[in-house]
């Protein structure tokens, strides 16, 4: 009968493991397959993620202090295993796990490590205390994928540089070929889906897709999309610390630069908005002596920036005396008017069914570069008109049920959040309700910019449903500040509970702005 019940408690155990370590996978890939942020992340979450390890080892503990073969411990043990990996399986996650060539080497090599060490104890050890030690192996299952990543750091280097070389090699075969770098803050995907578009009546364009706004992602899209018939390659670049432009730049090596913004985005890792300055700036250092940049001046941290002079340069704003200035703004029915001034001198009228300030700004950037590429006005003009909005970026839709939809969810931010709340209480509507887990990645300033954040909300919105207790108390705090009704704010724990609520509060003609969307590694 012991072996019976040891092979229900090693199956049960391995199907556990095999799902915890996936999940623990996905949670790294989130966190860019580096150990200090996913070490970070699961400091955070420990007590989330560890429910049924507790469980399993309090189970094993009891059967070593008691001495017994406690036969309920036994079947607590394999239920508990068994609803543990029930659960991670069924998880719903925004952004599923891909199975990429690193994701399938970092994992089975995990996995290889944490079974052998678990057949060793069982070999070793007695039924009740493999157990015990099994349980310990699931409560640090964390620590396996972190060692397996470090061991595979050499590796997974050489693999990396032989992509980059070979991108590099596939770019300097097409000296014909004017690159693009777009970083910033935020704004630099809506410019990238932009420019591209305005670009392509003129030449043969290729952008980064998606996401692709790393080393990886950039060399991906180089040796994968790029041909030898395009004549213009739109980069967006990100970055979450000081250098990593400076390496998309090494890369890329782009001849025109344009920076959207410098603002309070990944304090968490840059830690300082003046090394967010720095780290920004990278692209506009980067650019050869017949380059151009483009720098937008209604951020003071971009202003205040020493004077470019290795490089041409022009500002761009709303609301400074630039080179590039748009003027004239009128918000109609079908979305805004406005005109382009360069060096006070006007040189375009616009028309686009885009709503809000963001995107007059980014609007205005494309049209000095494409300008500046002799793209003809009536080109322009025609391409801005029919820009269609970037997806879940201030995108407008409207459900069958006839309530409009201001999507809002991959793009938050203090100053998009703010414009975002403008924009929404312009459009003609019923119920104005916003659906908002807040904002992250603002260092110590993240408690204070969503407590503001919920003061904008009191003052724009209807109806609030917020989700997350505990990623949202600071936005609580803001509506409690401006005395905003209980009954007009709802906290939900997911998601899902949010839109659930919503279709029992709104009605047809109501408005509701999605304002952000966290990754799943901040769900409580």
């Amino acid at each position: 009968m012991e072996k019976v019940w040891y092979g229900l408690i090693l199956a049960s155990f391995a199907v556990y493991a095999f799902t915890l370590l996936k999940k623990e996978l996905h949670m790294m890939q989130l966190n860019s397959y580096r150990n200090s942020r996913y070490r970070r992340w699961t400091q955070k979450n420990f007590n989330q993620k560890f429910t049924f390890s507790i469980f399993l080892l309090i189970t094993g503990g009891v059967l070593v202090l008691l001495n017994v073969a406690l036969i309920p411990a036994y079947i607590g043990w394999i239920g508990g295993a068994s609803l543990g990996a029930y659960r991670l399986l069924t998880e719903k996650h925004k952004k599923k796990l891909v199975f990429t060539r690193r994701a399938k080497t970092l994992f089975f090599t995990s996995l290889g490590v944490f079974l052998a060490i678990a057949a060793t104890l069982a070999l070793l050890l007695p039924l009740k205390f493999v157990m015990l030690g099994w349980a310990l192996m699931s409560f640090i299952a964390f620590s396996w994928l972190i060692i397996a990543n470090f061991l595979l750091i050499p590796v997974e280097r050489r693999i990396a540089q032989w992509y980059k070389d070979d991108a590099k090699r596939i770019l300097q075969s097409m000296p014909h070929l004017k690159v693009i770098g777009i970083t910033g803050s935020y704004g630099k995907t809506s410019v990238k889906h932009f420019l591209t578009r305005i670009l392509s009546e003129k030449y043969n364009v290729v952008m980064t897709p998606g996401s692709y706004n790393t080393p990886m992602g950039v060399t991906i899209t180089v040796r994968n999309h790029l041909k030898p018939i395009h004549e213009v390659f739109v980069c967006e670049m990100g970055a979450k610390q000081i250098g990593d432009i400076k390496e998309l730049c090494d890369l890329a090596n782009p001849e025109i630069g344009i920076l959207t913004a410098v603002a309070d985005q990944h304090l968490d890792t840059f830690g300082s908005i003046q090394n967010v300055q720095k780290g920004k700036f990278e692209l506009i250092d980067a650019l050869p002596s017949h380059g151009v940049g483009y720098m937008n001046f209604d951020y003071e941290y971009v202003r205040n920036h020493a004077p470019i002079t290795h490089v041409e340069n022009h500002a761009y704003s709303l609301n400074q005396d630039t080179a590039y200035q748009a003027k004239n703004v009128e918000y109609t029915p079908k979305g805004m008017k406005f005109s382009v001034y360069y060096q006070n001198e006007k040189v375009l009228d616009l028309e686009t069914k885009l709503m809000g300030e963001a995107n007059i700004s980014n609007i205005l950037v494309c049209c000095a570069v494409a300008l500046k590429l002799e793209v003809p006005v009536k080109s322009i003009q025609f391409a801005v008109k029919n820009l269609q909005p970037v997806k879940h970026r201030m995108e407008l839709k409207r459900n069958p049920g006839g309530i409009t939809i201001l999507d809002d969810a991959f793009n938050s931010n203090p100053t998009g959040a703010k414009m975002a709340l403008e924009v929404l209480k312009k459009i003609e509507g019923g119920q104005k309700v916003i659906i908002t887990p807040g904002m992250i990645e603002l260092a110590e300033k993240e408690y204070e910019l969503n407590r503001i954040l919920g003061e904008q909300i009191a003052e724009h919105v209807d109806y609030a449903i917020l989700v997350g207790p505990k990623q949202t108390l600071p936005i609580q705090e803001g509506l409690k500040n401006k005395n905003y009704p209980e009954d007009r704010l709802y906290v939900a724990r997911n998601l899902t509970d949010a839109n659930q609520h919503l279709m029992q509060i709104a009605k047809a003609g109501d408005v509701v702005l999605y304002e952000n969307d966290l990754p799943d590694t901040f769900n409580e």
